[in-house]
């Protein structure tokens, strides 16, 4: 019997039954938590860290990316808990752990000590939980990171390359602040509007396709069709999820980094943007798009190279940088999922396997891929065939078969209901199929080390 979570004084639990299935939700400190055990235990607990939340994220703590994932966990016995994090919004990644730990503290006091824990997160989450992981290898037995953003250092650094050059670029002679905003809100919009603007021309496509190249983002975002073809349709696209380097994480999102950092962490002094165009796997879009503008972009590139800089605040960087980079070391088995065109670029996953390989231990990691493009838009198939290979790897001592063949078997085996995906674009979910593919991600633009 299921009994509800009730609105509990600070650091107190609901009552629930000592059997059956059970929820207990509360408050330890500051955070909001939720715990849902099964019906018949099997002495596992999944802990799942949510993603970066913006003001206005409606109430709710979930327990996995998808609440199909969440039900099929409880349904074979795992226990699953989060907390909602100490503020809840922003970029929290100091908190979050200390927060996480609390929870599992009071479960081992309160319902029993787990016989393993898994360390479960998407998004900024999957950042937060291999991080979990790697500082507390006593408590957590694995990790599923899913669409991470893994080098959250870096993240915020490739955010500034994209605004700084839209800025630069499309709106040169505006008051926008991109670190340290007077007007947060008023900079993100003339940020927003010089790209609206851009859209409608041949010239200001080109400098928005060079604009999103600097930070690798996508020219697709769409989950339920196809990359598209055309040159417009593709740079609309990419300025869609180069919007996200504009709200998120550009100068609003910036207000509360800045704020739990002490300053500004975030740097382009000395960057070179005509090499790091040159990794970019965009650069041959901006090569057509400036073709079909009539233009060269040397006279862009130098303009950006002649644009002041934005330096660091030295405090402020080693704030997240102690806070938002791992280190790869691997006390515990990782399997990581992402799709191969996500605003959270899979860039993130070449530059933590090779954290791993010089700090940790290779045989320690999966990495698998969903030829999908859309942040997290895995189906929950996907995902709990993600979180089987992590299972069978922490109970045998072994990895499965991962091949892409292997596990759209196994995900296409779990049923239609398992099988449908969000696209962000649309608002809407819609059946998929199974999308593991064989992918390299390209090197890092800017990684943090």
């Amino acid at each position: 019997m299921l009994t509800a979570g009730l609105a509990v004084a600070p650091d107190a639990a609901s009552a629930a039954p000592e059997s059956g299935r059970r929820s207990y939700t509360g408050w330890l400190g500051g955070a909001e938590y939720r715990v849902e055990m099964p019906e018949h235990w099997n002495g596992s607990l999944v802990l799942y860290s949510h993603p970066y939340y913006v003001e206005g994220m409606p109430p709710g703590i979930g327990l996995a990316n998808r609440p199909e994932t969440e039900n099929w966990l409880l349904g074979a016995g795992y226990a699953l808990a989060a907390s909602d994090f100490t503020g809840r919004v922003g970029a929290v990644y100091d908190q979050a752990p200390r927060d996480q730990l609390a929870l599992l503290d009071w479960i081992e006091a309160n319902i029993g000590k787990p016989r393993r824990t898994v360390a479960l997160g998407s998004s900024m989450g999957a950042a937060l939980s291999v991080l979990l992981a790697e500082r507390n290898p006593e408590r957590i037995h694995g990790v599923a990171a899913l669409c991470g953003p893994l080098d959250l250092a870096g993240s915020w650094n490739l955010s500034l390359d994209v605004t700084f050059a839209l800025r630069t670029l499309l709106a040169p002679e505006a008051d926008i602040d991109l670190v340290r905003p007077r007007d947060p809100a008023g900079s993100a919009q003339a940020l927003q509007s010089a790209v609206d603007e851009a859209l409608t021309t041949p010239e200001g496509r080109a400098r928005l396709a060079l604009a999103g190249a600097l930070g690798n983002v996508p020219s697709w975002n769409s989950a339920l069709h196809p990359e598209p073809a055309a040159l417009a349709d593709r740079i609309r696209q990419m300025a869609e999820l180069a919007a996200v380097h504009i709200w998120a994480f550009g100068p609003t999102g910036r207000v509360d980094l800045e704020q739990r950092a002490g300053g500004n962490p975030s740097w382009n002094v000395g960057i070179d943007y005509r090499r790091q165009l040159a990794k970019s796997d965009q650069r041959d879009l901006v090569r057509e798009a400036y073709r079909a503008a009539g233009m060269d972009p040397a006279a862009d590139l130098a303009r950006l190279d002649a644009a002041p800089r934005v330096a660091a605040d030295p405090a402020a960087k080693h704030w997240l940088d102690s806070h938002g980079v791992p280190e790869g070391r691997t006390p515990a088995p990782v399997v990581t999922l992402h799709n191969t065109a996500d605003a959270a670029v899979a860039e993130h996953e070449r530059w933590y396997a090779g954290q791993v390989r010089q700090h940790g231990s290779p045989r320690q990691l999966r990495q698998l891929y969903a030829d999908r493009a859309t942040h997290c838009a895995f189906t929950p198939a996907e995902e709990i065939v993600t979180l089987r290979v992590l299972f069978t790897r922490i109970d045998s001592g072994r990895w499965p078969e991962v091949s892409p063949r292997t596990l759209n078997a196994q995900a296409g085996r779990l049923g239609p209901e398992f099988g449908t995906v969000y696209d962000y674009p649309t608002n809407s979910y819609a059946p998929a199929a199974p999308a593991f593919a064989r992918f390299s991600p390209s090197q890092p633009l800017r990684p943090s080390r």
